[in-house]
């Protein structure tokens, strides 16, 4: 009879059975209990495989949670801590509470999961992952809707993930910039110093090599791929570039304020009055992009009317007539 053929079970799966095995004990597991009897290492072992070809998955797989910032405790003989023959292992419940003086408000729990989340996995450090798990770790459904919504911050600008990275690797970027009232995008090859989020919008911040100047760019006006070049410039370039996009940012918001209308108790009131100033007439919202204030106001429908600037105006009324037709509004 041909020897069993070992099966393949999905790596993630493994792993994620290990985790909550590991999580499970006090005592700890010994290496002979895990590939024995945690589901992956099981069905394994049952079709054939070798010991040493187990206790090999086993170490990658130690290592692959750990460089997901989850702690493998290893547990010696106490009379022998060196040795490893006996040794169990744990992910120690410390690493998943927090300590008892600290509490939390619902509110308060809210903005550090949203603030947890606008980080993939991927993105985040082993401490903030750390702390991540110790707050979901209370028990608290965090992720509940807070008076009906759930605010999120978007990554989903498929430039992100290029950008951060040549940030860190301090490489010059080439992409397509499209703007507003233009018919092509145009090329532009950018020293990346900031990612900043304005107005629940991602910005990059750095040295226009066209140009030869600072300049900053909305990240979903950016069309295709950002292409990462070998050319690299001084880190040193880094140092205050999140605080000078910022300010900015928010000069160019000063120079731009709306007069708006909006009916009170609505979604349009409750995301606008954080950032709006009280007007005899209504409130003041400064922005920094008309076209793309104009996409936000025009999203809330009838809840919000613009009074001033005209151009504003006329940029809503745009978007809504044009929504309109798409929807057959117009016949």
């Amino acid at each position: 009879m041909p020897p069993t053929v070992p099966v393949k079970s999905p790596p993630e799966e493994r792993l994620v059975n290990l985790v909550v095995a590991l999580m499970a004990t006090e005592q700890g597991l010994t290496k002979d209990t895990i590939l024995s009897s945690v589901a992956g290492y099981r069905e394994q072992s049952d079709a054939g495989a070798t010991k040493d070809a187990l206790e090999k998955m086993f170490e990658r797989d130690k290592e692959s949670l750990r460089g997901l910032g989850i702690p493998i405790e290893t547990i010696g003989d106490w009379a022998d801590p060196d040795d490893l023959r006996e040794a169990r292992y744990r992910v120690p419940t410390a690493e998943y509470a927090l300590p008892d003086d600290i509490s939390f408000t619902p509110a308060e729990l809210a903005l550090l999961n949203l603030a947890g989340g606008v980080w993939s996995e991927s993105s985040m450090s082993d401490d903030a992952r750390s702390g991540l798990r110790k707050i979901r770790a209370l028990g608290i459904p965090v992720d509940e809707p807070i008076i009906g919504y759930s605010p999120r911050i978007s990554l989903r600008d498929p430039s992100f993930s290029a950008l951060q990275r040549a940030i860190e690797q301090t490489r010059v970027v080439t992409f397509l910039y499209l703007k507003p009232g233009e018919d092509a995008p145009r090329v532009r090859r950018l020293q990346p110093l900031a990612l900043v989020d304005y107005e629940s919008r991602w910005h990059v911040f750095g040295i226009d090599l066209n140009m030869r100047a600072d300049r900053t760019f909305l990240l979903s006006r950016i069309v295709g791929p950002v292409e990462t070049s070998r050319e690299s410039f001084d880190p040193a370039l880094r140092e205050g570039a999140g605080d000078r996009a910022l300010e900015g940012l928010e000069r160019v918001a000063a120079r731009n304020t709306a007069l708006l209308e909006v009916n009170p108790g609505s979604e349009a009131a409750l995301r606008l009055s954080r950032r709006a100033t009280t007007a005899e007439q209504g409130i003041h919202v400064s922005f920094v992009d008309m076209h793309v204030f104009a996409d936000e106001l025009a999203s809330y429908g009838p809840e919000v009317r613009v009074v001033e600037p005209v151009e504003l105006t006329a940029q809503v009324i745009a978007r809504l007539e044009r929504t309109s037709s798409t929807n057959g509004g117009g016949s």
